[in-house]
């Protein structure tokens, strides 16, 4: 099946940005093709991570059986069974100690001589600095992956809604992994609310200081 990416991706980025919504109604009837979960990953491996740690990792959910577990697991949230695919957004507690080489390995030696030592003693020793980046990692790939799917047709909706060691189970979650957050994806069935109401720039935006 041929795909014609510049199509998919017609929307521009500031659009994507400003019709990205929290959608919670799914067609349960429509499947994402392999080409398009595809492309859309392909999009989230371009997430900047600190140090190109790529610590990020994603568990895509397609199996009906796996999603109805993960409902049940996320307080029967409907969205969860009904998109066509669920997220798991995960970070690699331990990124940083696992040939952190290869994430330098298209770089010149003298860069990777610079940076690639500075990555363990950054680490190292540092669980919190750890669990921090790969949520911050997590997060950044989140809104990645939310507009890229805005701009592929597609609705989401992030969610922190769920028991984290059933998700943990059902995922079978590597001991130094941690769960950051879910995005469902699919085809809306309704279109979302006007938004709730967003705070006043003066409130939260400041210039060179508060």
């Amino acid at each position: 099946m041929t795909i014609n990416l510049r199509k998919i991706l017609s929307m521009n980025t500031l659009e994507a940005i400003k019709k990205r919504r929290s959608v919670k109604h799914f067609d349960a009837n429509h499947e994402m093709t392999a080409t398009e979960i595809n492309i859309l990953m392909e999009h989230a491996l371009l997430s900047p991570t600190s140090f190109n740690l790529q610590n990020w990792r994603f568990v895509v959910v397609k199996d009906k059986v796996i999603k109805q577990q993960l409902k049940a697991a996320s307080f029967n949230q409907a969205q969860v069974s009904d998109a066509s695919i669920v997220i798991v957004i995960c970070g690699d507690l331990k990124a940083w100690a696992k040939n952190p080489q290869r994430y330098w390995k298209n770089a010149t030696e003298d860069v990777q001589a610079q940076i690639v030592p500075m990555i363990g003693g950054f680490y190292e020793n540092n669980p919190e600095l750890q669990r921090d980046e790969a949520m911050r990692s997590a997060g950044i790939a989140g809104q990645t992956i939310m507009l890229a799917a805005k701009a592929m047709g597609y609705d989401s909706c992030p969610m922190i809604g769920f028991n984290s060691n059933k998700v943990a189970e059902i995922i079978n979650l590597p001991d130094d992994n941690i769960i950051g957050l879910m995005i469902v994806v699919g085809k809306a069935t309704q279109s979302p609310k006007n938004r709730a109401g967003q705070l006043d720039m003066s409130e939260v935006v400041f210039l060179d200081h508060f």
